[in-house]
Formats: C-alpha cells, structure tokens, sequence
C-alpha cells in the first residue's frame, strides 16, 4: 500500500516513566507518522477505528483493532497509521512486563482489555490512583499477559516470486487472480508458489489475501458502506459469509464494528 503525504507526531516529551504503569491517549489524523525511538520502559499499544503499521526490529508489524502490538523496553520503532484512529499507549515498567513477550508481538484484545481502555480514556485517566483504578490496571495485566499472541496478522517476504504478488494484493485487495494464473505470470509452478507462501508467510495464499480483503472491509465500513455493500464488492454473494469472516478476525460483527465507530 503506497503512503500519502505525512504528518509527523511529536515524540513524547516524558524521559522518567511517572509510574510503574500509565496511559496516553490520543486522536491520530491520517497519514500520521511517529520518529524511530525507543523507550526504557514496555508498551502496548492500542486503537481504535484504523489500522496501525509498525516498524520494530526490521519487522513490519500491522495491527487492526483486534490486536494490540507489544513493544519490548529499548527496542526502536515507528509507526504510521493511514486512516484516523484513536490511540493509547499502555507503558508498563519492565518488572511488570517480565509476564509480556520478550519479543515485538501482537497481542489478542479481549472485550474486557477494550472496555477497561475505554473506561480510562473516557475518565481521562493517564495513571491509577484510586484502589478502584488500580485494581483495573491488574486486571488489564492480567488479561495481556494471557492473551493469545501472534507474531504477525499481515506477514511479508521480498521473495523474488512472492514480492510483487503481494504488493499487488495489497493494492488490489478485490483482485481475483488464482494462484495458479500468478504461477503463470512468475514462470513457476502453483505447487512452488503454495509452498513459498507456507514458509515465507506460514500460511496459504488464500489465507493471507482472506486478511488483505477483512483490512479493506473494515475502510469500507468506516467510509459508510452497509454490510451488504462490502460483502458484495469483496466477491461474496450474499452477506453472511462476510460477516462470519469478519468475525472470525475480530470477534465483532461488522455492524457492531459500525456501531462502535460511531
């Protein structure tokens, strides 16, 4: 996906961590980009609306709302998103992260994970300061550390095959072209390509495009389409098939995802 022009966030003007755990919200416009930096202490970080993109140890990482990425302490990322979204940064000191991944991973958002967040921003709470509060922040530990993690939603290769396929995908995420008619524009065969795809991206071709087209609904759905509508342009005959693929990646509905952005 190519990249409009770009605003650049400002970095966090916090050089000491103010508590062992403490937030920070914000409204992201689109097309805005974060400076490579890196922090000593953890973070997750979690959205709502967009779509995150990040690059963390020569990884791109992608996160839809369904997923938070975890940044370990020290390791130096940036991050761009290109629809607005609404952001938190969820910085936990690196004896509570002992729990988290050792690694940049994405990690599983749970209903009750979204509500504490949302609970919080609403409140306009940066740090716990109440037992009430505090108890909240354990149990939104409690739930990340129990998360299921994935390392990448939308992996990438520069695989001479593989490459150019997958920009196009990206690009074209409507795009019916087979595995076998891409075997014949590459000058392979469908079975190394299949096979490529299993080990470069560990998991089919069928299943990766199944996740470019769920990111598309979901700009799809934020511009105002009705479910229908979407079902419909990404090549289904009717709406439910859509919306049991929806709701496999997200846990939601695409109406309810609607109905949160609104």
């Amino acid at each position: 996906m190519k990249k409009n022009a770009r605003n650049l966030h400002p970095s966090l003007a916090i050089d000491e961590a103010p508590s062992d755990v403490f937030m920070n919200f914000e409204a992201f416009l689109s097309n805005t980009e974060t400076r490579v930096h890196s922090h000593p202490w953890g973070q997750i970080q979690l959205i709502s609306g967009g779509i995150l993109e990040m690059d963390a140890e020569d990884t791109r990482f992608l996160a839809p709302p369904h997923l938070a990425i975890w940044v370990p302490a020290g390791v130096r990322h940036c991050s761009y998103n290109r629809k607005p979204l609404e952001y938190c940064s969820l910085n936990i000191s690196p004896d509570l992260a002992s729990v988290l991944p050792e690694q940049t991973s994405l990690l599983k958002v749970t209903p009750i994970v979204s509500a504490i967040i949302e609970d919080f921003r609403q409140r306009n709470i940066n740090i716990a300061e109440s037992e009430q509060d505090q108890r909240l922040v354990q149990v939104l530990l409690d739930q990340l550390a129990a998360s299921d993690v994935e390392h990448h939603f939308l992996p990438s290769t520069d695989h001479k095959f593989l490459a150019k396929i997958l920009a196009h995908v990206e690009e074209n995420p409507t795009d019916d072209t087979s595995l076998s008619q891409w075997a014949e524009k590459v000058h392979t065969t469908e079975r190394t390509l299949a096979r490529h795809c299993q080990t470069e991206l560990g998991m089919s071709f069928t299943e990766w495009r199944l996740r470019v087209r769920y990111l598309y609904s979901m700009e799809l759905l934020r511009k105002g389409h009705s479910v229908k509508e979407v079902a419909l342009t990404l090549g289904y005959n009717q709406a439910s098939p859509f919306i049991s693929m929806f709701k496999k990646y997200s846990g939601q509905t695409p109406e309810q995802y609607k109905n949160r952005l609104l």
